[in-house]
């Protein structure tokens, strides 16, 4: 039996909370329903096939995208909403800004801008929304850059780096940020395959660290390895979640059997 119908119950150290979420584009539903929640400590690790809605779940979690309808409660605090389906907005810009810097999120594609160093990247929002001195920002941006192996590329624009140096730039422009909680965007997606060890290698290393992680990714190796609890989403619904080992050595749904059958093993592992 699916774990879909008891996926999210209350907590008290919820990180982040969905329930009943709901995303539509026009007359498109993306999003069925979602009971979603994370703890402190936790690694959920989303998986699911190409429009499952991994990352668009992902996006409303930190209002990249606004859901359709559901409630929505962020580091302890619930998100008020105006409107109604494609008008709907959060109510309270100021709240969501101040919880934004708290939620660090990493992309696909990096999004490191082009004309700073790397250095000058992690500490762009120290500087800018945390109001840090450049000195003080500089220190953390180093030891961070020291602490995912590009201290000696500090001063190197990201034109000139790999894929893979350009995504560990990107965790580290977003722990400076001091999240209390990391977004991953299949972060591995847009890398070769030679490249895709290192970044997993630091994503490995955050999680041991105890920090809260929710993962879009198709590396089934490392969510086997990492995450806390699976949660497999099929056509807009969670059709199955529990403990990896669980859900990857004795799924109880066909869509997940047939999904873990139709996948290739994890690269850079």
């Amino acid at each position: 039996m699916s774990d879909a119908s008891t996926s999210s119950v209350p907590r008290d150290d919820a990180v982040i909370e969905v329930k009943n979420l709901h995303k539509a584009y026009g007359s498109a539903r993306v999003l069925k329903g979602i009971d979603l929640s994370a703890g402190r400590g936790d690694v959920v690790a989303l998986i699911g096939s190409s429009g499952s809605g991994k990352s668009t779940l992902l996006r409303c979690l930190n209002l990249l995208e606004t859901p359709s309808s559901g409630a929505l409660r962020l580091l302890g605090e619930s998100i008020p909403f105006r409107g109604e389906g494609e008008q709907r907005v959060p109510a309270d810009r100021r709240q969501l800004r101040r919880l934004r810097a708290r939620l660090g999120m990493v992309f696909q594609g990096f999004n490191l801008w082009p004309h700073m160093t790397l250095e000058a990247n992690v500490m762009e929002g120290p500087i800018q929304v945390l109001k840090r001195s450049r000195a003080e920002a500089r220190d953390e941006a180093r030891a961070l850059l020291e602490r995912v192996g590009l201290h000696h590329l500090r001063e190197a624009y990201p034109a000139t780096l790999s894929g893979g140096q350009q995504q560990r730039g990107a965790i580290a422009r977003a722990l400076a940020m001091g999240p209390e909680a990391l977004l991953f965007d299949e972060p591995t997606s847009a890398l070769d395959p030679e490249l895709v060890g290192e970044v997993l290698a630091v994503m490995r290393d955050l999680a041991d660290e105890g920090r809260t992680m929710i993962i879009v990714t198709h590396e089934m190796a490392f969510a086997a390895d990492v995450a806390s609890r699976v949660v497999f989403l099929d056509q807009g619904e969670i059709a199955e979640q529990g403990p990896p080992e669980r859900v990857f050595g004795a799924p109880s749904v066909q869509r997940l059997q047939r999904f873990l059958g139709s996948v290739s093993p994890s690269r850079g592992e």
